[in-house]
């Protein structure tokens, strides 16, 4: 089962999706049955998983679970080369195009390559830009890289143009965990209208409005994570709003 023909269809067609982003170190045991019992009923469209840092040896169980409990497609949304695991159906080969570290554009890519050539996972790569949401990030921490300016929607264009040139097969806006501030739709808006691979957007959004303004913005997909964990009852809430496309 191929995950990105799909994404690529869905977008085309204008069909809005939504992913919940897990992270294994702070979802487990009722609190993960609880989030799967309501994607199901949700009818989710993917489980990311992932987190910076992965301080508990949980991911396994984690992906165990949801591929046993659940029909939902899981797709790894790696903070580093020891987050690859084959029980997944997929990963996103994340290149952090707008920042200047060159570990995180390649370096970090080579040394997972040859885990990845091995495994079974899809892998989809994707443009992931980070931008400034109003507080310090853990992904701005931890890959030392500074966000785009959310007032400079220009700069984020260009960069998505350029990661697309490049051949990646996503682009992903992402304004952080637990963000201040979503990702504008301004620089939403300007970034669909100049790139024809479909667009991910994460971070900040904590409730359907914000998820409402997002999607009508241009996000093919949206992708839901501190919120949940929080408040696992907006799963239904905003799926709700997807419908609603």
């Amino acid at each position: 089962m191929k995950l990105y023909p799909d994404i690529l269809k869905d977008a085309s067609k204008g069909k809005k999706k939504l992913s919940v982003l897990i992270d294994p170190d702070k979802t487990t045991g009722e609190a993960l049955k609880k989030i799967s019992k309501l994607a199901t009923d949700a009818c989710l469209d993917y489980f990311f998983i992932g987190g910076s840092l992965l301080m508990r040896d949980t991911q396994d169980q984690c992906l165990a679970y949801l591929r046993e409990h659940t029909r939902i497609p899981v797709i790894i949304f790696p903070g580093n080369s020891l987050q690859i695991n084959s029980r997944a159906h997929a990963i996103l080969l994340l290149s952090l195009i707008s920042g200047r570290n060159p570990e995180m554009l390649i370096g970090k890519h080579v040394v997972a390559a040859p885990l990845l050539k091995a495994s079974k996972l899809e892998v989809i790569s994707t443009g992931y830009l980070l931008i400034e949401n109003g507080l310090p990030t853990s992904v701005a921490y931890m890959s030392n890289t500074m966000p785009i300016p959310a007032n400079k929607p220009e700069i984020a264009v260009c960069t998505a143009m350029a990661g697309e040139m490049l051949g990646m097969k996503l682009i992903y806006l992402d304004a952080g965990s637990g963000a201040m501030n979503p990702v504008p739709s301004e620089m939403i808006n300007q970034v669909k209208k100049n790139i024809s691979i479909p667009l991910l957007i994460g971070g900040g959004i904590s409730n359907p409005k914000k998820a409402k303004e997002a999607l009508d913005a241009g996000a093919d997909m949206i992708v839901v994570g501190n919120a949940i964990e929080k408040k696992p009852e907006l799963i239904l809430r905003i799926a709700q709003v997807i419908q609603t496309f």
